[in-house]
Formats: C-alpha cells, structure tokens, sequence
C-alpha cells in the first residue's frame, strides 16, 4: 500500500507516480470500472489502472483487501486525505486495507518546499491506528505541500515532532 502525500494539487499525482516508478516501482490505481471502455479502458490498464467492482455485497475496504489477494503482485498508490481541497481529516481506508490484505504501508511524499521527493519508512500496520499514526505524522510532519493551506495531517494528532528518517530524490 503506497500512501501519497500531500495532495493539494493535480500534480501531485503525476510527480508522485513519476518518483515512485523512478526507482523501480510499478504503480497501480483503482479506478472505477464504469471508464473502463473503450478506447480508454485499455490506456488506464496500460498505466495501472485498475477497476474496481463494487458490485455486491463488499465494502471498498474489503474489495480492495482481495484485490491483494488475487494478485500475485499489487502496488497500490492512494491519497488518503481523499480531496486537493483541505481535508480536516485523512481517510482511514488505506490503513484499513492495508491490514486486512497484511501487506505494508510505504510512505512517500512530495516536498515543494525543498524540491524533493521523498521515500519513507515502509511499516505493517499493527491494528492501533492512532500508534500507527503516529509514525505517519512524524513522516509527513514538515512537509511542504504545493498549497499549504490545504494541507493537514488530521488535528487531533497534530503536533510539531521532526520528521522521520526518509530518503530524499532531487
């Protein structure tokens, strides 16, 4: 599960998947499967994209875990903050799947601030968000996003730790 962040900007995306393909890494999406026709169905598949059917009785969360399941190699990228615009709270799916699936959680970012992109600590999720969390946050923690201000960790675990050790790409 590759966590992307921050997401402020239509960018982020495109300059996210550039880094992380950058060292190697094949990166899918989800995407829903209604545009997956043609002739754009097969572009998305080209550059990983793939359809999610929520048919049935399963929770994204649970479709997603066996999409883990079913394939013999999966690098699932996702913006948890869900949204460009400010977010007060992340979205916690990605953790979630991440622990159903027992897959681990490799955290990247982008910093507009330093002109990096960076590489973080790959963890499994234990079960404890908010300790989980906190590895997260000190990651993320001094960040620039490319607009700031609509960028936030989630407030009840904000505070001003340093941020973790990361690899950094100019």
């Amino acid at each position: 599960m590759i966590v992307e962040a921050p997401h402020t900007s239509n960018w982020d995306y495109l300059i996210g998947m550039l880094l992380i393909t950058s060292v190697g890494i094949k990166v899918n999406v989800i995407i829903k499967k209604e545009l997956f026709f043609w002739p754009l169905g097969p572009l998305l598949k080209m550059i990983g994209g793939i359809p999610l059917d929520r048919s049935g009785n399963l929770s994204k969360v649970e479709a997603l875990a066996q999409l883990f399941e079913k394939k013999e190699r999966l690098n699932l990228a996702i913006t948890p903050e869900g949204t460009r615009s400010l977010s007060t709270k992340w979205k916690k799916g990605y953790y979630f799947i991440a622990l159903k699936a027992k897959v681990p959680i490799f955290l990247t970012a982008i910093d507009y601030g330093k002109k990096t992109g960076i590489l973080g600590p790959v963890f499994y999720p234990t079960g404890d968000y908010e300790k989980d969390f906190k590895i997260i946050e000190a990651f993320y923690t001094g960040i620039r996003a490319k607009f700031p201000e609509n960028f936030n960790l989630s407030p009840q675990y904000l505070n001003k730790k340093s941020p973790g050790k990361n690899q950094e790409f100019s």
